[in-house]
């Protein structure tokens, strides 16, 4: 054999031993296929091969897919939607305006921008300078228990004391409840304040806001409500919940009563819907009440002939809509309340443990319209959810 034909030989015995060049499958030993080697994070595969990136990383797309927009094409928008910001409440005229709030500050550090209506749409703002009276813009109801109309088989008794409403020096409005139960004076266990404003909405169609941060305990009930100008009869001539909750619950209740609860008609009286807010009490909700009364009209008699269109709004989403019912006060003669009761049927018998129980008001006003206007306003009817009975 020649020297040619050994080299020959020996180079197919070579190919043969280390399958160099054989398909896959044949021979002694299978091929590893260069795209199933494998790299530590980070090395570089050799020149030439491809590496399958790790499950869930990103990779470049072939051609004719999805690229990056050139410019003048669409981008994404860096104006928020106003409807969806987070609720901060309406600045203060410079003339009296106190330090931010600390719920104020947490959402401008956000980078969403407060909301300011226009000073020609706010017709009333509540007054909470600190060295005015809180009995100049509320009339502080007083008394204790079932007596005085509270109802509920509620504990607290309401009083004008400074210890249980007063306006801060950063101008908001605290109305406190004190639970100290061993107190030996059982007019002193359990104090509140119940605040009604000394001005009505005045009008038939507008927007009603507030800016709360309400106390959340056992046995515990802040509200946000309202009830026609006194005198009334309660409740077939109505009553607006735009903020109530209880027991820490974290579920506010928008409601709107005109019945008792004394036969089947009656339960159909009584609307309601939950709305779930689990950091109630550690920052500003926004609560808004919208009414259109402005073609319902008033009977005979001073009472609403109803019809007029009502909407609950939380942090600017619609949660409960519904008509004005008939024989009702006209939404004009209504007052607005601020109240902190304490145990009674609502809370299922439970009592507030020791302690100070603030909800506080940041600010309180009308406005001529809601945030948007009313071409919103006719926008949202159509997707909110009317109340469900009770």
């Amino acid at each position: 054999m020649s020297f040619l034909n050994k080299l020959k030989n020996k180079a197919e015995e070579l190919n043969r031993k280390h399958n160099i060049g054989l398909p896959l499958g044949q021979g002694s030993q299978q091929q590893t296929h260069p795209s199933s080697q494998q790299y530590y994070p980070g090395q570089q595969p050799p020149q030439g091969q491809w590496q399958q990136p790790p499950q869930g990383q990103w990779q470049q797309p072939s051609q004719g897919q999805w690229q990056q927009p050139q410019q003048g094409q669409w981008h994404q928008p860096t104006q928020p939607n106003t409807y969806n910001r987070p609720a901060v409440p309406p600045p203060i005229p410079s003339h009296s305006r106190p330090p931010p709030s600390d719920a104020a500050s947490h959402t401008q550090q956000s980078g969403a921008p407060p909301a300011q209506p226009q000073a020609s749409q706010v017709y009333w703002r509540a007054n909470f300078h600190p060295d005015i009276p809180v009995g100049q813009e509320f009339e502080q109801k007083q008394g204790h228990g079932d007596p005085y109309g509270w109802g509920n088989n509620e504990l607290e008794n309401y009083t004008s004391h400074a210890s249980n409403s007063l306006f801060t020096p950063d101008h908001k409005l605290i109305v406190r409840a004190v639970s100290q139960p061993q107190h030996p004076d059982p007019e002193a266990r359990y104090t509140s304040a119940r605040l009604v404003t000394r001005r009505t909405l005045g009008r038939a169609r507008g927007c009603l806001t507030a800016w709360l941060t309400l106390p959340c305990a056992e046995g515990v009930w802040p509200a946000f409500w309202m009830l026609p100008r006194e005198p009334f009869e309660w409740p077939h001539e109505g009553e607006v919940d735009i903020a109530e909750a209880w027991n820490a619950e974290f579920q506010n209740h928008s409601c709107l009563h005109w019945g008792a609860y004394n036969s089947p008609e009656d339960m159909q009286k009584h609307l309601v819907r939950q709305t779930h807010i689990p950091d109630m009490g550690h920052r500003a909700v926004r609560f808004d009440f919208v009414w259109d009364c402005g073609t319902s009209g008033v009977r005979a008699d001073g009472k609403s002939n109803g019809g007029g269109r009502l909407m609950w709004i939380i942090d600017g989403r619609p949660v409960m809509k519904n008509l004005m019912p008939p024989g009702t006060r006209p939404i004009e003669d209504w007052c607005v309340l601020l109240n902190v009761a304490m145990g009674g049927t609502v809370c299922q018998g439970k009592a507030p443990r020791d302690g100070i129980y603030d909800m506080v008001v940041h600010a309180l006003q009308m406005s001529e319209e809601p945030e948007g206007g009313w071409w919103k306003f006719e926008n949202d009817w159509h997707g909110c959810p009317h109340g469900a009975v009770m």
